[in-house]
């Protein structure tokens, strides 16, 4: 048997071991078995234990904080290359760092094109992720880029709630690409919010352009972080006479207090996919699993197919 014809071992990093098991359940294989050696001061050293010589490795990691989320997935990289892998795909449902993808002010880092280079560098010969926070973080890279989109999972459920009056928003002027093309799909309304910031993750003010009275309102954005865009542009929308407002946030970051927040919201249902895991469960976040895409995508890539189909919108 040739080394193109061998099945392709799947890992995963500390941070994603639920979601890789997922998918190598959805991909009908087992995950392999990697060992890491902890030395006192917090480093740390993960070892395959057993040969991936000529074959295609996917690493299975989210890279959200903290930087060792991050640094693992690196070393991880680094030992499959070392360890004479053929092809070796990241496997990164959410990829960390992509909000610093420009300079938006004097003398600061454009994380997301170190974070690429840093892959590479590390030994990656493809990237697998999905929903990026800006799509031309795929150029940042000079290897292939599957960017899945969590629409794909998303629109499913959306249709299964058979929502009358049915509106998509976007809770940024960002995000509004994104909100028209579930609202293409769906062939219904879009409003947009429109909100200035006193800093990072604090809202100054915030504006609705367009109508929401009796109408059931879907937010969708890439990510939810401390939930205040969300909870304030849900309480806004409820004041202006919307009948509901839910929320479609792919990556649940969630941190600070962005349960609380979330629960003491106007918002009826808050729905995320399992890319990043959540710290708890709360009554109104319902979890769709991205695992059964990525296996989906993984077989096309194994088999050289198309990966065109995936993509809803």
């Amino acid at each position: 048997m040739s080394t193109s014809q061998l099945a392709p071992k799947l890992f995963a990093c500390r941070q994603s071991t639920v979601l890789g098991e997922k998918i190598a359940k959805a991909y009908n294989t087992e995950l392999g078995k990697v060992k890491t050696t902890y030395f006192s001061d917090g480093e740390f050293q993960p070892a395959f234990e057993e040969s991936v010589r000529g074959r295609r490795v996917f690493i299975i990691g989210s890279t959200f904080p903290n930087a060792d989320n991050l640094m693992e997935m690196l070393l991880m990289l680094d030992a499959a290359k070392r360890a004479s892998a053929r092809h070796i795909t990241a496997v990164m449902p959410y990829f960390g760092w992509a909000r610093q993808d420009r300079k938006d002010k004097p003398r600061v880092a454009i994380g997301a094109k170190l974070v690429a280079k840093l892959l590479e560098s590390a030994g990656a010969t493809r990237i697998m992720t999905m929903d990026l926070h800006a799509d031309q973080i795929q150029g940042f890279f000079e290897k292939p880029v599957d960017h899945l989109f969590a629409s794909t999972i998303f629109m499913p459920y959306i249709e299964s709630l058979k929502l009358e009056n049915l509106t998509i928003a976007s809770p940024d002027m960002g995000g509004s690409k994104r909100a028209y093309a579930y609202s293409k799909h769906l062939l219904s309304e879009v409003v947009i919010c429109y909100k200035q910031r006193k800093k990072a993750n604090v809202i100054g003010h915030m504006e609705v352009i367009g109508d929401v009275e009796g109408k059931n309102i879907i937010l969708v954005d890439d990510m939810i972080d401390t939930g205040g865009t969300l909870a304030h542009a849900a309480n806004l929308m409820m004041e202006r006479g919307a009948n509901s407002v839910r929320a479609i946030c792919t990556h649940p970051l969630l941190s600070g207090d962005a349960y609380e927040r979330i629960e003491n919201s106007a918002l009826t249902e808050l729905i995320v996919s399992d890319t990043i895991p959540l710290k708890k469960e709360t009554s109104k976040i319902k979890v769709v699993s991205c695992a059964p895409l990525f296996a989906d995508v993984m077989h096309k890539v194994q088999d050289n197919t198309s990966i065109s189909g995936q993509f809803i919108i």
